[in-house]
């Protein structure tokens, strides 16, 4: 009798587990989350032991992102490479600074102009007009979209790809990128290739220090940080694989979240924006759990 006493009593002396937190109409299921393909992850390394991986669109930019992959499996960011310029609010750029470097055999010198594409191809949009273009919204598998009624694109948001490039007719090869590091440049949009998303370690391109040359370029050969490999995550040991999962546009859980996006809650929020920039509103990315 006294063991049960004892039990009884422990049982009023332990607080009972808080309930669950109420889920939010924008809250996504667990099968709303979708596998980032293997081949889409491209990991680099610098010299300081600093990661950031890029998730390549090959949708959206065919020829540039198959050069990308073959540069990768031809491990030519590995030797003679950096980050060369970083430029405030703006980008951070890599490759080779020298631009003598010879690219690898099978990588197209000039690709086509893969800056737009036919659409609209959306499964969800933003509810007013972008500042850009006619529309802007969400694809299937994960990527932001600006367009009309005849063609899209991948906008200039902070952490998207583009491949560097001279004057045109230069497309540019791939192997020179730049990452957005600062307010959205939406100028660049349709006239550059958008070939990818830093999806993380961002953090070690931005807080690079600046340029202090022409444009944000380091004045010596000192001031860059060194390249020492790029990967395709299919490519790596299965131990070292990073793997992530994007959210999927297409459910009406995904369309409640645009609405929190364009008019935030809570109490600190007393006048309502009525709408969103398409950069504001990123398609989320996670590590998969």
């Amino acid at each position: 009798m006294l063991n049960l006493l004892l039990a009884a009593a422990l049982a009023q002396a332990v607080p009972a587990p808080a309930p669950a937190a109420a889920t939010l109409p924008s809250d996504p299921l667990p099968a709303d989350w979708k596998a980032v393909p293997d081949d889409e992850l491209l990991v680099f390394t610098l010299a300081n032991g600093h990661r950031f991986t890029v998730r390549l669109a090959p949708r959206y930019a065919p020829v540039h992102v198959a050069n990308i992959r073959k540069l990768a499996a031809a491990h030519w960011w590995d030797t003679g490479t950096s980050v060369y310029r970083v430029q405030d609010n703006y980008v951070a750029q890599w490759g080779d600074a020298t631009e003598k470097k010879p690219l690898v055999a099978g990588v197209v010198a000039n690709p086509p102009a893969e800056y737009s594409h036919a659409g609209p191809t959306t499964v969800a949009r933003l509810a007013q007009r972008d500042p850009y273009a006619e529309w802007a919204g969400y694809s299937r598998d994960g990527w932001p979209l600006a367009g009309n009624d005849a063609t899209e694109w991948v906008p200039h948001c902070y952490g998207m790809v583009g491949v560097a490039r001279d004057l045109a007719p230069s497309t540019g090869s791939g192997a020179e990128l730049y990452t957005v590091i600062g307010h959205s440049p939406r100028a660049l949009d349709r006239n550059i290739a958008v070939v990818g998303r830093v999806i993380d370690g961002v953090e070690w391109l931005s807080s690079l220090p600046r340029g202090t040359g022409d444009l944000g370029f380091y004045k010596t050969e000192g001031e860059r940080s060194p390249i020492v490999s790029a990967r395709l995550a299919s490519e790596l040991p299965a131990a070292e694989q990073p793997h992530f999962q994007y959210r999927g546009a297409d459910n009406v859980r995904f369309t409640v979240w645009i609405a929190s996006r364009e008019n935030r809650a809570g109490p600190f929020f007393t006048v309502p924006a009525g709408g969103a920039d398409i950069c504001a509103a990123l398609p989320p990315v996670r590590k998969a759990p």
